[in-house]
């Protein structure tokens, strides 16, 4: 407990008497009665507000909340105690989140209770966790403020953002990927897997034409197709330092996080098999598994880990996919490709390649981008400009050794990894080439 701010005030009109006592000695009685009155008032005061004891506090929380989206946060505080209680509310969020909304004050009559609603923002994935609530109550008077916790510490699971996967799996079907730049163009009898029969449409071809079902029917019935399901996508997902890159508010490796959850819905959908396997820092495996869970056991394998001060050995991680993979698959290898890197990558891919169909997903810094675009007014961004048209050349000559050794692969800013690996699955699915 400590003195609240009416307490300084009636200490600050005490001391100013005191003043005008010492020039007029007449009120010196005056004073010592102010002060001695001061003083039972705030005896009496702080003894009421040591005695409130009957308060109980409960969070409303979800046992996870996305990275970097703001969240409402409730905490009620019901009072058992006799009389009102004045309080101005702290809640004790994790250290990697924000707040809005925060400290809140309210009074709680008897028997009564009070509700605040702030809203948090976790800027970091992981366990993490919420501590006891703060609460600064105050006396009658408002002289003493006494200090207390409330309620029990709780633990949340920073997720990464499946909000926006779930905006994108609104969309993930074959009437609305478009809507979301992702070009799925269903051509009539060109898939690889039989559906059905159905009537002969204008545009289709000859070879379409089901001439048994023809004669039975006295009609042109054709066969449709679609594309080829139960087959196995697997992420080989870099854990290194070169994810550590931040472009605005997430990391590389949060980026290509969530655009493998959205190419991970996308394939469920498609009646593929999902699994992945990280290497460069922590290694975890998941086994290629179908069904609408096997995106909650993606993100329950994944949510908490975080990139490290690690270079990537891709021969190595490829040996040991290979050790754990057997069936042919669409491998997507994530990482951030450097010129440097390009001659143990190209063994670690012709490694692949023999027996898995691989796409090479590499994240471009957008300062790269920026820089092209930026106007060139002196000597130094002259320098800067040459520099970087140097280093997108060799990058370029690295991804045509990729491109000539029979490899898919992709270069883009982070926030347009999701989309274009969408694309160049369905690509690669209405290929054939699995």
């Amino acid at each position: 407990m400590k003195p609240a701010k009416n307490l300084f005030l009636l200490l600050w009109l005490w001391f100013a008497l005191a003043l005008v006592a010492s020039i007029f000695p007449v009120l010196s009685a005056v004073w010592l009665v102010m002060g001695a009155v001061i003083m039972i008032v705030a005896l009496f005061d702080g003894r009421t507000v040591l005695h409130i004891k009957q308060l109980y506090a409960r969070r409303q929380l979800r046992g996870s909340l996305p990275v970097n989206v703001w969240r409402t946060i409730k905490v009620r505080v019901a009072n058992a105690y006799k009389n009102p209680v004045s309080l101005t509310l702290y809640d004790h969020h994790p250290a990697q989140a924000e707040s809005r909304h925060l400290p809140q004050a309210m009074v709680i009559q008897p028997d009564g209770w009070g509700e605040a609603s702030y809203q948090v923002r976790l800027l970091r994935r992981g366990d993490q966790s919420f501590g006891a609530t703060e609460a600064l109550l105050f006396s009658p008077l408002r002289l003493w403020q006494r200090k207390v916790m409330l309620g029990e510490p709780q633990a949340v699971r920073g997720y990464p953002d499946f909000a926006a996967v779930a905006k994108y799996a609104l969309l993930a079907t074959d009437h609305h990927l478009s809507q979301m730049g992702i070009r799925k163009r269903r051509r009539r009898g060109m898939g690889l897997e039989f559906h059905q029969l159905r009537e002969y449409r204008d545009g289709d071809t000859l070879r379409q034409v089901d001439w048994k079902a023809t004669s039975r029917m006295n009609k042109l019935i054709s066969r449709e197709y679609q594309d080829e399901r139960d087959q196995q996508i697997v992420f080989l997902f870099d854990g290194g330092r070169r994810m550590l890159a931040q472009d605005g508010a997430l990391s590389h490796f949060d980026h290509a996080l969530n655009a493998m959850l959205l190419l991970a819905h996308v394939a469920l959908r498609q009646g593929d098999a999902v699994g992945m396997m990280s290497f460069a820092g922590e290694e975890r495996y998941l086994h290629p598994k179908k069904g609408s869970a096997t995106l909650n056991q993606l993100m329950n394998r994944l949510y908490d880990m975080q990139p490290m001060l690690k270079t990537p050995d891709y021969v190595h991680a490829v040996t040991e996919l290979m050790k754990k993979l057997r069936k042919r698959s669409l491998v997507v290898l994530v990482t951030n490709l450097r010129d440097e890197d390009s001659e143990e990558l190209m063994v670690a891919l012709n490694l692949l390649k023999k027996r898995h169909l691989v796409l090479l997903a590499s994240l471009r810094e957008m300062i790269l981008g920026d820089t092209l675009r930026k106007p060139v007014d002196n000597f130094n961004d002259a320098l800067t400009l040459a520099a970087t048209h140097h280093y997108l050349g060799s990058r370029e000559k690295a991804f045509e050794q990729v491109k000539y050794a029979g490899v898919f692969s992709l270069d883009v800013e982070p926030a347009k990894l999701p989309v274009a690996m969408v694309n160049r699955y369905l690509e690669i699915k209405r290929s054939g080439r699995l």
